[in-house]
């Protein structure tokens, strides 16, 4: 629904972030909800689609939210140039051509979608809902406002996403993967390998004397920018969020008791019972199955004398609200463990209902969940007072206030940061603990200068305001400042290349006929196994990079792969390997196969859209393209 209520899924950068930029842009094309930027066309175009013009102002706005949003996501912020390196920029301008594609598209097709579809939306979107789980209208209407929406036009941007939706459902309706390929990728998925392998680390490396200054003074200048100190920035911030400002509203034991009162199931453990139910007939018949039951035959094999099968009689360990007949339910929770009911008329017909092991529910008192409930409520009555305080700070600033000037006016706490690199570390070389989790302040402060009047960050349903108070450039530091470091450095170098020969070593010896038990024993280290293992695993000291190599080499072959750091390399031997039988019925392959259902559906959808922008044309303005991603700078 909401730009900034949405939620990416988190190791940093590399793979992950590819991951998801490739995953939640490219394939989805954003189909489900982004800006609405299809109006009020700007005089500064950076697109066209057909008769849609997205602004330079729009897309600014769109691929800014969108580094946020990834920020907030890994928790440190992705910085312009980080982003261009994954090709989030392209990503993010194919998204929203595509989106403006599909919205013509449903133009021509005279789509619509009805206001009470709409509204049924919304109230059931629970980022509108109050503290008694319940449609909250002023939570909704502080909501949109904080994201820059009327009601109107949110109410449009809805619409917009049905209409979007309808088009992708049609478009992807009835793709089937082919059995060959789901078999294929299923024995590629499930193969597993088993070895022996031997770790080698800075105890087989042997002595590293000390480097002589000529060395390491050679051995630094040639890494120089390895050791060079970053640009530092002083900047300060401060937040307004619901959160914040709720700081400093007291809440009365007598309203938190209130809603600790309605909200009990949800702050609490219910009871679950392992339940089993078997569905009769008539009541004469369920009454003399039970008397066979009574007098020995277990309620397992009166099932099986039915020909029902035991997956569908066993509910499991299941709390009362989770059985759909309440009739089953009163039941289930009315007998001891190992009772079996009288005959129980459902709505499906006369049942007995068997009761196994018991697990009590935990109800927690008030006391020990008062200061999160006070929270909670503090927090929900501060969301009214964003917008407030956001006009306050602004009247603030516009009146010449600095920002730690306009914070303590208005009884706010500003974070002055001494100084922090792009990585947001400071110069110890920790991270920076001052700063919230997802807030990319850093990034921005980065992008800004000093004496530049900010825009605000939104942030955590509010807002972030930030000044640049301070820079210190990047400098080339020299070898006595940080000797430590780069005689730490040259020692590891040292052992990775004896480690990486002796692994060499020791390969070859294998190839040619020694034991790798062998080559262990000599070397002074140890032969360890890994068995039965996919190439997904994770194995306890084992990187991932071995289990890699592992499934690159043959049975019975041979090889080596770095360890943990540089200062540990890996010898294997592949001892198995084994490709289990696809089994269709397992919940992995129905898994695999709505996986590749759901990639042929996003393919053929973004076949679909290159069509529509072919026939209706589409044009990019590249240069206020890179000056809005940073490509010029």
């Amino acid at each position: 629904m909401l730009r900034g209520m949405r939620k990416a899924s988190s190791n940093w950068l590399g793979k992950i972030v590819m991951a998801t930029v490739m995953g939640v842009l490219i394939v989805s094309f954003a189909v489900w909800g982004i800006a609405d930027i299809f109006k009020g066309f700007g005089q500064s175009s950076l697109a066209k689609v057909g008769k849609i013009e997205i602004s330079t102002d729009q897309f600014r706005q769109i691929y800014t939210e969108k580094l946020q949003q990834l920020g907030r996501s890994f928790g440190r912020p992705l910085t312009s140039e980080q982003a261009r390196a994954f090709g989030l920029d392209r990503q993010v301008l194919r998204q929203t051509i595509a989106e403006a594609a599909l919205d013509e598209e449903a133009r021509r097709m005279g789509l619509a979608q009805s206001q009470e579809e709409i509204m049924r939306l919304i109230y059931n979107d629970p980022n509108f809902q109050g503290l008694g789980g319940k449609f909250d209208p002023q939570r909704f209407q502080a909501t949109i406002r904080q994201f820059g929406y009327t009601e109107q036009r949110y109410l449009s941007e809805q619409r917009r996403v049905g209409l979007r939706r309808q088009i992708a459902g049609t478009v992807s309706a009835g793709l089937e993967p082919p059995k060959v390929l789901v078999d294929a990728l299923t024995r590629f998925q499930n193969e597993q390998r088993s070895m022996e392998y031997v770790k080698l680390d800075a105890a087989q490396a042997g002595t590293i004397d000390p480097p002589s200054p000529e060395a390491l003074a050679a051995y630094f200048e040639d890494r120089k920018t390895q050791f060079r100190a970053p640009e530092y920035r002083k900047l300060s911030f401060v937040v307004i969020s619901p959160e914040e400002l709720g700081k400093s509203i007291e809440v009365s034991d007598e309203d938190a008791k209130k809603v600790f009162e309605q909200r009990r199931d949800r702050f609490g453990t219910p009871e679950k019972r392992e339940v089993s139910q078997m569905f009769f007939q008539n009541e004469s018949e369920a009454q003399a199955a039970r008397g066979r039951i009574t007098s020995g035959t277990s309620f397992d094999d009166v099932a099986k004398e039915r020909n029902l099968n035991l997956a569908d009689v066993d509910l499991g360990l299941i709390a009362k609200n989770a059985i759909i007949d309440p009739a089953i339910a009163d039941a289930a929770f009315s007998l001891a463990s190992g009772e079996v009911s009288q005959p129980v008329q459902g709505r499906f017909g006369v049942a007995l209902v068997k009761v196994g092991k018991i697990e009590p529910g935990v109800t927690p008192t008030y006391e020990s969940l008062a200061a999160q409930i006070k929270k909670e409520i503090s927090t929900e009555r501060a969301r009214a007072n964003v917008n407030e305080m956001q006009n306050k700070m602004e009247d603030e600033r516009s009146g010449g206030a600095n920002l730690v000037e306009s914070a303590q006016k208005l009884g706010l706490t500003p974070v002055t940061i001494e100084a922090v690199d792009r990585s947001g570390r400071n110069p110890d070389g920790q991270p920076v603990a001052n700063i919230p989790r997802g807030l990319d302040v850093v990034s921005q402060a980065f992008n800004s200068d000093v004496g530049v009047d900010n825009e605000p960050i939104q942030f955590a349903g509010g807002y972030a305001w930030y000044d640049v108070l301070g820079i210190t450039p990047s400098r080339e530091r020299p070898l006595d400042e940080v000797r430590a470091q780069v005689e730490a450095k040259w020692r590891e170098d040292q052992i990775s290349n004896k480690l990486r020969a002796k692994a060499t070593e020791m390969v070859q010896k294998v190839e040619q006929g020694s034991s790798l038990a062998t080559e262990a024993a000599a070397a002074g280290a140890k032969v360890e196994t890994a068995t039965g293992f996919r190439r997904d695993a994770s194995l306890s000291g084992v990187p991932s990079a071995a289990v890699t190599a592992a499934f690159r080499t043959p049975k019975d072959g041979v090889g080596q792969t770095p360890g943990a750091g540089g200062s540990e390399w890996i010898v294997f031997r592949i001892t198995d390997v084994t490709v289990p039988p696809v089994d269709t019925a397992s919940e992995e392959f129905k898994r695999l196969k709505d996986t590749l259902q759901r990639s042929l559906s996003d393919e053929q959808l973004a076949q679909y859209v290159a069509k529509i922008e072919s026939e209706i044309g589409t044009s990019i303005n590249q240069a206020a393209f890179a000056q809005v991603t940073g490509a010029n700078n």
